[in-house]
């Protein structure tokens, strides 16, 4: 090969990205795959727009077939994100033979496979590094790395927002709503935040995970979703005093052929290595059968991070061309999919609550867990000032699902208890 020829679909923050890194590091990007790379065509929504890469008007285009349909264009990067139209454009590209890179984690959790099994047919690549953890290698390191040790589980904070959003308010006595706004304002959120905040962006990426990990055809529909916006400053204080921090956790689980996947606010001792993971970074902790725990951390968005992603991607395409094994290592999911019942699903519980402040009363609360089986690890109990109650903030020892939401419906029609406030899963003790 002379050369290998780019169509880059988009050419925002991640575009920009991409061509920054081609253009300035065409040397060590042409020892590592022995031949030039060059980008033919950008397309564009308005090619007369002002950009912080001057670039001839000849590359830009406003029309998608100037890329998908050019026969000399050999690669397609999508990095305009959205679903329904990439999702035409990247089908569009497959058929035409054209390999794909995206970095587009809504598209692949929700049309993974159907584009996967397109570029199967066509003897295509489709890489997606950058759909997850931005600048982490997560996804080549499940494919490749960790490819002969059976996954049992991954626990990950995969959205920058909301570890933004925690991380300041455990720093800081302020509400979600003050961080929200000042994250909005810095950038770091949305003007409608819903996807991030509500844990929806980070369960898509759970299921990207999970498909490579298990070869599971596991689908938004199988994951428990909760976000952050119920959060309070006094949750994030009395996890401290037991010694624990919240964060927003990505679990995905494997055991006796059985699948649980969720993104919930989770608390892990101040000791495990995803606690000190802060601000809009990103890691991933993987428990392996063989390898035992390994974490991959870093910058989980921005241009630079990302594109480097793309173009790692790119590199790995490029190789293929020379070596003409395009289309053969393209990883479908085979396995079953079976999700675990509520029974099946054990955990550790962070549970506060108001207890009226008078004899006997607590002895009531002990008495439920007691009866349902559940034992206290950690227990802190304070009064409330000018209130007749008690706060008390527990740490249940390991129990089922089931059995705690269970316990947790009796306590809320017990007499002695004015308010259940909030009751978050327990991660990272073993």
């Amino acid at each position: 090969m002379d050369h290998v020829s780019v169509g880059l679909l988009g050419f925002g923050t991640v575009g920009t990205g991409v061509v920054h890194l081609l253009s300035d590091d065409q040397e060590q990007l042409q020892q590592r795959t022995g031949c030039p790379i060059q980008i033919e065509k950008i397309l564009v929504r308005d090619k007369d727009k002002a950009r912080k890469i001057k670039l001839d008007d000849h590359r830009l285009t406003e029309n998608v077939s100037d890329i998908i349909d050019n026969p000399n264009i050999d690669v397609v990067i999508e990095v305009m994100g959205g679903i329904d139209e990439a999702r035409h454009y990247i089908l569009q590209a497959l058929r035409n033979k054209k390999h794909v890179i995206t970095a587009n984690k809504d598209l692949m959790a929700l049309h993974g496979s159907e584009l996967l099994e397109a570029a199967a047919d066509n003897h295509c690549d489709l890489y997606y590094e950058a759909s997850v953890g931005g600048g982490i290698p997560i996804i080549r390191s499940l494919r490749d790395g960790l490819a002969a040790d059976r996954i049992q589980k991954m626990i990950g904070i995969v959205n920058g927002t909301t570890n933004y959003i925690l991380s300041k308010m455990s720093r800081q006595p302020v509400s979600y709503q003050e961080m929200l706004q000042e994250a909005q304002a810095l950038g770091f959120a949305e003007a409608d935040p819903t996807s991030d905040v509500e844990g929806l962006d980070a369960a898509r990426k759970m299921v990207i995970l999970s498909h490579l990990a298990y070869s599971i055809p596991a689908s938004l529909e199988d994951v428990t979703i909760e976000g952050i916006t119920r959060v309070e400053q006094e949750d994030i204080t009395y996890s401290k005093k037991l010694g624990y921090t919240i964060k927003l956790i990505g679990i995905a689980e494997y055991e006796n052929e059985l699948i649980d996947i969720s993104v919930q606010p989770t608390l892990l001792p101040a000791h495990h290595p995803l606690a000190s993971v802060d601000n809009e970074y990103n890691a991933v902790y993987v428990y392996g059968e063989s390898c035992g725990e390994t974490m991959f951390y870093g910058p989980g968005a921005g241009e630079l991070p990302t594109a480097t992603a793309v173009v790692s991607d790119l590199i790995t395409v490029v190789k293929n061309l020379s070596l003409g094994i395009t289309g053969h290592h393209i990883f479908l999911p085979k396995l079953k999919k079976q999700c675990k019942p509520a029974e099946a699903i054990s955990s550790q519980y962070f549970l506060r609550m108001h207890v009226l402040d008078k004899p006997g009363a607590f002895s009531k609360v002990s008495h439920l867990f007691k009866e349902q089986g559940i034992s206290l690890e950690k227990l802190i109990q304070e009064p409330l000032i000018g209130d007749e109650k008690a706060e008390v903030a527990i740490i249940t020892h390991e129990t089922n699902k089931r059995t705690f939401e269970n316990t947790y419906h009796l306590l809320k029609d017990l007499d002695v208890v004015s308010d259940v406030k909030s009751y978050y899963r327990v991660e990272g003790m073993n």
